[in-house]
């Protein structure tokens, strides 16, 4: 047998180019020498033809049967799905009927497969477009093996057989240095070969390798990935000594915490072959896609017996080998099974038998094993189990229930002597453990989600056997965990619990179903209920039986019970077998079996005291912790007690507990029942004593509390036993009632989001919770702004269905929801009180419980503590204990009414409360009866809460009483009573308005003194203001820039430090006051992502391209200090960082070294200080104006002034006053002065990101650059916002623009005056032509608003020289001004793309046309033919105008800025008229090409070649990675700035910044936004931003569902939709450059960010 020379030497990493080349060859060699031939023999001829033939005789199979891979999107239809299992991939989704319908999206874990196609699967709607319905005249039986020829069968046959054997063996075989007999081995050379395991991190992994195989970190990484992915990989190729040395140090070096990593030295030909078997069954795989009859025919051979009987079959032998077999092996085989046997659906039946047949055996393997279960073949379930109709066929032929409950009890081993669980210390292994055993749950879940609709006799045989084994694993549970009440001292372990909730959480879904199976059929049903109970009475006949039997009387009722204490005794919470009961109970009644058969029932054996006792236990114990008398039992039975109510448990705890009671209480005498509630609950010796009404006094305040709160629970138990009947069953209602009042319920506390309704409401096993179909009709939706989520409110018509007492609500929830419900009472005028809602109708079953209400003993304990309330002394009641009684009676009286309405006149009507509530007591304790308790208690001063609610129980008494008696004498004085309260109410009200006057009165008078006390302040403001409108009326126009530009008032600018709040004046030579700034690199105006870093040392930052690839940015929150101050602060917060660091080692939010601190006012990120520097002079306008050429003519003799000093001393003909070696005077102070250096230099270091370095001749242009690229950005946000240029900043860009831009004015004074004059000089020749300059760039590649900030500010420089008093900066700046217009003209015309448009303009083109037209021919003339020839002048013009706009607009802001002229009024509004203000402001004439036409003869530019024009991104859809090999990455994140699709945080993409392996997103931040990166991180629907290699912070997604949520993580997986404005909002936050604060601003807030590793996203 010949096999390939590569697969013995193995892939030995292909690390050079040539042996990644020999890997390809090979592989093409063993596609040629050994597949191509077996493809020639089963066909019978060329391949490619010969499949072809095959595919077209097919019939193609209706299943989709795509597998998913890890993360990959799956869609499920909740409305047509037959489980949440059935769901469908993205392309048959698309294709489907269920993308209209309410569906789910969620990421796959992996190895599950799309169930398009299959019918069982899909209430409605089972096929896409794709796969349709196979057609229905074919026998649907026919096999397809009978297509095809019968000699390409037997050839089949033989093939698949011999090859299938093979690679069986191979992957099976366990002896690492031969081979199985009849192939011999080639070669004596060795792997050494590392497995996979799921105990050991990556960390780990690369460690041990670079020790054992001493390989470099990347190659570490390279080997643990392809480990971690395919399951094995071999580290290291040689003779056997070689290997198994390396083999020895990677088991020492693993083996000291945990077992070590699986390593084998495993012979070569022996991996080469198992290399080769995995090709096989790949090809298998591939052939049998061609064809239905090839797939038969390898079923057929995979499911063969072999001769050693019955688990010999070659599928049989892969699956008990398979915890055997490394990763890559088993995905292989998985795969195969899926395309072959699960895809033909006789097989599939057979398979499944064979499946069911091995599942202990599987599942004990799979125990055993250590990997996850998406590689376990048991994950196969799924795919068997989930089909109804196989689910029955093997609960019938295989007993599968029985089996999977045996298998569950059989591996939890832990038992207590009574034969319950008891579970260690829930350690991480346990937990491992644990988690295993959970997935046949999941198997038992699968089996039973669909009830079945018709039952055999087999079926009902099979179902109660596998129920006798399910109550087997209940009575395990039974009593598990008990705990005893700590006295004295605190517990000094806490008792494990978790493990015990877990189980309990795992089995509700299942708890929940068994009890759906039963309730459709009857004769389960009484089966079911016979088991149940005869399993209860077994575990009761379990509990100690020595106690002493008591009896207890109370109000001349007696009955018998026995001595039991929950606070002495042991109590457990978990009581499944009761629990079970119960909900059987509920289904006699829903089904209406019990009335109809009672003599089938064993309702005779039932002792109603005993069914109540242990949940009566359960929920005293409750209340005893809430009256804090186990307090020294510590954390465990709290948590123990809130999962109990908790929604995740309760429908099979608590609500179970409640049924139950009610059940009991249904089948005794209510007054018994009392009696022992009383009892349990400790309280019977308190109504006990004849004059119980004499209140019961304990000297000891801490008993009498607790005894109050135990009064309190009991009461409240009691409305819940009466009062709690909306389970369809012991109410007569429905399902949707329920749900609908848990909503009504949960709204009445606050509006609530969806989500926050859904968690709130049980699921059932289909995850649904019937919240849709209810939710409409009770809430109104509002939607949500551009944050928070949309919320539904409670309609009012439903509040009055609130129920104070609803069993679900915790204290905290109560105490809300009355607050609220007693608001929006007050706020619609109505009285506060809090009635009872009329109940439901009870079922027959349950119709005795009413007569809880009226029994004596109830009455005993209402009259008890009204009479308590009556004389408020001492502390023996509370509150809420009246409140409760109220609500009883309230109840009592309702139900009579409903009674009374609902039978006929004659019936004789049992429940008489009215009756009852007026006799007075019996004697010796005389005292009134309930009703005058109410009534003298209605005017009680102490209780006027509660004044509303006992005004309505007697108006409801009076009108029950009158369907009964006739009017009773003494209603009189109960109406004026009410009269009289409400004229009390409205004189309140009256008194309220009046004061309220008052107050407004006094504050309007302090208002008005305050303003005449300063009346200069706002005199001062008041004429200020005038002058400004009177100035924008006036006709002198304003003008920023020029000889006649209107300077600012000379007013002085008084500030105020934030640290030492004294005030100051802004004077150059003052104290110098800064601005917290934060400086960042920019690339948001870029137009060329593709451009790489600028090389910080070589880099000249003079000319910017106009592509503006990378900017910097200054932004400031607008909070002032002194220098000084400032200073300290910052040293202050150095030192705490120096502190921080000795102490701990976690970042801060801010990153000190590099000179960063926060705001000390706002908490604002900040980096710099801007310093304050004095508005500029008025300008001077006697001077007279030199034209354009004379001034020209100046600045060049200037210049070659300049020139020659540097040269030679020679005097060459110098304008007169101008002195070459003149030093200007200081205008600043020294502290002002450090300051602009300070500022200098934190612009250099960050722009170029180097070392400060004072001398370097890049320093004033950087600060230039920060100026004019924030008024670029700042003017391209008002452009998008639409907002009008000026007056619509916020202040603190607006100080931040006025600051930034003198100062920039003022920067060149810190500079050498060489360095900037020879800056000026190299501007202007790019302007003007200059043959002293050498390589000047192309007009192309300058950014000319950059350009005209640079000169205009660098020309101060040369200008500070000229003695000659001729202040002519403001001519030389409109004259530099004019050059740059010009010279953007050019540009835009240059490379303006005209389309022909046909639209017919006027023939008379406009001046400003034809001036276009000649300055675009003249340029046509200058560069020969490169410029095409255009006809219309309109379109040029357009062109002009839309490309000069931007400019202009930058150029007023930086202009008003500079000369801190006020903006004409037409600027200030958004809107047409803005073009003729702008120019008119800038003192242009507003047809632009004037400017060209009156100086043509200076102005010939010299241009070079064009390059414009942006590629657009292609968006991907399945997201690859781009480095393992076509593998899909696992977190596919999107960069929202440039569209590019990485892979975040896996170990393939890693890359290397600045010598530090750091993610994708990390390193693709560093070209895409200069360190800044906003990404979407796909399959997490997650906003990310990172800020260089330690900042980093979510933000929530523009993505919102159908309810205005947010769904980061795609836990709930509604549909989501983009959000434009949220969208927007995020774009904004990006243009604003407001990225780096809000991650502050997170990292403040919420330190655990501050702790995730962002530089490996």
């Amino acid at each position: 047998v010949y096999v390939p020379r590569i697969l013995c030497l193995g892939p030995s990493g292909g690390s050079s180019r040539e042996e990644q080349r020999e890997e390809q060859r090979e592989d093409l060699a063993s596609q040629l020498l050994l597949l191509a031939p077996l493809e020639w023999l089963l066909l019978g001829e060329e391949p490619a033809s010969g499949l072809h033939l095959l595919q077209e005789n097919n019939q193609p199979s209706p299943l989709c049967g795509h597998v998913f891979k890890v993360g990959e999107p799956t869609y499920s239809c909740r409305e047509c799905a037959a489980d949440p299992t059935c769901v469908l991939c993205m392309k048959c989704f698309l294709g489907s009927i269920h993308k209209e319908h309410r569906y789910r999206m969620t990421t796959s874990g992996g190895g599950g497969f799309c169930d398009c196609g299959d019918a069982e699967a899909w209430k409605k709607g089972p096929y896409c477009q794709q796969h349709r319905h196979p057609p229905t005249d074919r026998d649907a039986e026919e096999d397809p093996v009978s297509v095809l020829p019968a000699d390409m069968v037997a050839r089949g046959v033989s093939i698949f057989s011999i090859l299938l054997k093979y690679a069986v063996d191979m992957l099976t075989w366990d002896q690492e240095d031969q081979l199985p007999a009849g192939l011999e081995p080639l070669e004596d050379t060795y792997y050494c070969m590392l497995f996979n395991d799921e105990v050991h991190t990556y960390e780990q992994v690369i460690y041990t390798l670079q020790k054992a195989v001493n390989c470099s970190q990347k190659e570490a990484v390279s080997f643990a990935t392809t480990v971690d992915r395919d399951g094995r990989k071999s580290v290291r190729y040689g003779d056997f000594q070689f290997c198994d040395q390396a083999k020895s140090v990677i088991v020492r070096n693993t083996s000291r915490q945990s077992k070590p990593l699986r390593v084998q030295v495993m012979h070569s030909s022996v991996v080469a072959h198992q290399c080769f078997a995995l090709r096989a069954l790949s090809w298998l795989g591939q052939i049998i896609q061609y064809s239905d009859g090839l797939r038969r025919v390898l079923c057929e051979v995979g499911l063969q017996r072999g001769p050693e009987g019955e688990y010999s079959s070659l599928v049989d032998k892969l699956m008990l080998n398979d915890s055997k077999m490394w990763k890559g092996a088993r995905n292989i085989y998985h795969q195969l099974l899926m395309n072959s046997l699960l895809m033909d659906l006789k097989y599939k039946k057979i398979f499944a038998i064979q499946f069911a047949k091995n599942y202990r055996r599987l599942q004990t393997d799979f125990m055993e094993d250590d990997h996850e279960r998406v590689v376990s073949v048991t994950s196969l379930s799924v795919q068997l189990f989930t089909v109804p109709t196989m689910a029955r066929m093997l609960m019938v032929e295989e007993n599968l229930m029985t089996t999977i409950i045996k298998t569950f009890v059989d591996h939890l081993r832990h038992r207590d002597l009574q034969g319950r669980f008891q579970f260690d210390r829930y350690t991480a292994q346990q937990a491992f453990k644990f988690g295993r055993v959970q997935s046949l749950i999941g198997d038992l879940k699968y089996i039973l989600i669909s009830r079945p609709s018709e039952w055999s006799d087999q079926l009902r045989l099979k179902f109660l056997e596998g129920l006798d084994a399910f109550l087997e694993l209940l009575k395990c549970m039974q009593g598990m965990d008990p705990v005893v009440r700590q006295v004295g001292q605190h517990i000094e372990m806490e008792p494990e619990w978790e493990a015990a909730f877990t189980l309990q959480m795992k089995l509700t879904h299942i708890i929940s179903m068994i009890q759906e199976w039963c309730s459709t059929d009857e004769h389960v049903l009484i089966e079911a209920y016979r088991k149940c109970l005869s399993a209860l009475s077994h575990c009761h006949s379990g509990l100690p039986d020595g106690e002493q039997p008591i009896s207890l009387s109370v109000a001349g009722h007696c009955v018998e019970t026995f001595r039991y204490q929950v606070s002495q005794d042991k109590v457990s919470i978990h009581l499944p077998v009761c629990r079970l009961l119960a909900g059987l109970h509920v289904l006699l009644s829903r089904t209406e079996v019990a009335s109809r058969f009672p003599e089938q029932l064993p309702l005779g054996e039932l002792s109603p005291p005993l069914l109540i006792e242990l949940p009566l236990r359960c929920l005293v114990l409750c209340a005893q912790v809430h009256a804090g008398m186990w307090r020294r039992n510590g954390f465990s039975l709290i948590n123990q007690i809130y999962y109990y109510h908790n929604v995740k448990c309760r429908v099979e705890m608590f609500d179970k507990d409640m049924i139950m009671l009610q059940a009991g209480a249904s089948m005794m005498d209510p007054n018994h029942f009392l009696m022992i509630v009383l009892s349990r609950f400790e309280l019977f010796h308190i109504f006990s004593s004849a004059d119980c009404r004499k209140r019961y006094r304990d000297t000891h305040k801490d008993v009498v509390q607790q005894n109050n709160t135990l009064m309190e629970e009991m009461l409240h138990l009691i409305i819940m036993v009466v009062g709690e009947r909306y389970v369809s069953g012991v109410g007569q209602v429905e399902s949707f009632d329920e749900v609908r009042r848990e909503i009504i319920h949960q709204l009445s506390i606050r509006p609530m989001a969806h989500s926050e309704l859904v968690k709130a409401l049980p699921e059932n096993g289909n995850k649904e919770t019937g919240l849709e179909r209810v939710i409409d009709s009770v809430a109104s939706f509002k939607k949500p702004g551009v944050t928070g989520r949309g919320l539904y409110e409670l309609r009012p018509e439903w509040n009055k269905h609130f129920n104070l007492y609803f069993h679900h609500f915790s204290r905290a929830d109560q105490s809300k929801a009355e607050e609220a419900q007693r608001k929006l009472r007050r706020q619609n005028g109505e009285d506060t009180a809090l009635p009872p809602p009329s109940p439901p109708l009870l079922c027959p079953l349950f119709g005795s419980l009413v007569n809880l209400l009226q029994c004596d003993v109830l009455l005993a304990v209402e009259g008890a503590v009204l009479q308590w309330a009556v004389e408020p002394s001492g502390g023996g009641w509370t509150e809420s204990m009246l409140q409760r009684v109220l609500h009883l009676v309230g109840v009592a009286l309702l139900e009579e009414e409903q009674q009374l309405e609902s039978s006929s006149r004659d019936d004789d009507v049992t429940f008489n409360y009215t009756c009852k509530i007026t006799r007075p007591g019996e004697a010796p304790s005389t005292s009134g009866s309930v009703l005058a308790l109410l009534e003298s208690l209605q005017n009680a001063p102490h209780l006027e809460v509660h004044k509303d609610m006992i005004t309505w129980i007697l108006k409801v008494k009076r009108t029950s009483s009158t369907l009964t008696v006739p009017v009773c004498p003494g209603q009189g004085p109960e109406e004026t009573l009410r009269d009289k309260d409400k004229a009390e109410r409205k004189r309140k009200a009256e008194m309220a308005r009046l004061r309220r006057e008052k107050i407004m009165a006094q504050m309007s008078e302090m208002q008005k003194h305050f303003i005449n006390e300063n009346k200069e302040l706002f005199q001062q403001s008041l004429e200020e203001l005038e002058a400004s409108t009177s100035a924008a009326s006036t006709c002198v126009a304003q003008v920023c820039v020029g000889p006649r530009r209107v300077g600012g008032a000379e007013h002085r600018q008084l500030v105020t430090c934030i640290l030492c709040q004294e005030e100051q004046e802004v004077r150059g030579q003052g104290r110098a006051m800064v601005l917290a700034a934060f400086i960042q690199r920019s690339t948001v105006l870029s137009k060329n992502r593709r451009r790489n870093l600028p090389d910080p040392e070589r880099h000249d930052p003079l000319f910017m391209n106009p592509d503006l690839s990378l900017g910097i940015h200054t932004a400031s929150c607008g909070h002032i200090m002194h220098a000084t101050c400032w200073q300290r602060y910052f040293e202050a917060v150095q030192l705490k960082e120096q502190r921080r660091q000795q102490r701990l080692r976690g970042h801060t939010s801010y990153d000190v070294e590099n000179g960063e601190f926060l705001c000390p006012l706002c908490e604002c990120l900040s980096n710099t200080v801007i310093p304050l520097l004095p508005h500029t002079h008025t300008p001077d306008y006697r001077v007279d104006h030199p034209s354009l050429e004379a001034w020209l003519k100046m600045t060049n003799q200037q210049i070659t002034a300049i020139h020659s000093a540097h040269r030679k001393p020679a005097e060459p003909a110098v304008p007169d006053g101008f002195k070459v070696d003149f030093t200007p005077q200081n205008l600043f102070s020294s502290s002002v002065k450090e300051m602009i250096t300070t500022f200098s230099m934190s612009t250099y270091k960050v722009g170029l990101k180097v070392n400060p370095n004072e001398q370097d001749q890049r320093v004033p242009v950087l600060s230039w650059s920060t100026c004019a690229y924030t008024i670029q950005s700042i003017e391209r946000l008002l452009m998008e916002e639409d907002k009008p240029l000026f007056g619509s900043l916020p202040c603190r860009q607006d100080d931040c623009l006025s600051s930034l831009t003198r100062f920039s004015s003022a920067c060149w004074t810190a500079a050498p005056p060489t360095t900037v004059q020879s800056h000026f000089i190299r501007l202007l020749a790019a302007l003007v032509p200059d043959s002293r300059v050498e390589n000047t760039l192309s007009i192309l590649d300058i950014d000319m608003f950059h350009l005209l900030v640079y000169s205009v500010l660098s020309y101060s420089s040369v200008h500070s020289l000229d003695q000659s008093g001729q202040r002519v900066v403001d001519s030389a700046h409109l004259h530099i001004l004019h050059l740059v217009t010009v010279a953007h003209l050019v540009q835009i015309l240059l490379t303006s793309t005209t389309e022909e448009v046909c639209m017919d303009q006027d023939s008379s083109a406009s001046e400003e046309e034809e001036l276009t037209c000649r300055l675009y021919n003249t340029l046509r003339k200058h560069l020969g033919s490169v410029l095409p020839e255009v006809t219309s002048g309109w379109q040029l013009f357009r062109c002009v105008k839309a490309g000069c706009l931007p400019f202009l607009r930058a150029t007023a802001l930086f202009f008003h800025y500079l000369n801190s002229t006020a903006p004409p009024a037409d600027l200030l509004v958004a809107g047409p008229g803005q073009w003729e203000a702008l120019c008119s402001y800038l003192d242009l004439p507003s047809n632009l090409l004037q400017l060209h036409q009156n100086q043509h003869t200076l102005l010939e530019p010299g241009v070079l070649a064009v390059n414009t024009g942006i590629s657009p991104v292609p968006v991907l859809h399945v997201c690859r990675c781009p480095r393992s090999g076509g593998d899909k990455s696992r977190a596919p994140t999107l960069c929202l700035v440039c569209g590019s699709m990485l892979c975040s945080q896996s170990y393939c993409c890693q890359t290397e910044v600045d010598g530090e392996d750091v993610g994708a997103c990390t390193a693709h931040t560093f070209t895409c936004g200069a360190g800044l990166g906003l990404f979407l991180r796909v399959r997490e629907s997650q906003v990310l931003f990172v800020a260089g290699k330690t900042k980093g912070c979510f933000y929530p997604p523009p993505y919102l569902d159908d309810y205005g949520e947010t769904d980061q993580g795609l836990k709930r997986g509604n549909p989501l939709h983009l959000c434009a404005e949220r969208y927007r909002k995020i774009e904004r936050l990006w243009r604003q450059h407001g990225i780096a604060e809000v991650i502050g601003h997170a990292q403040e807030a919420n330190q655990t960010l501050v702790a995730i590793d962002w530089q490996h996203l």
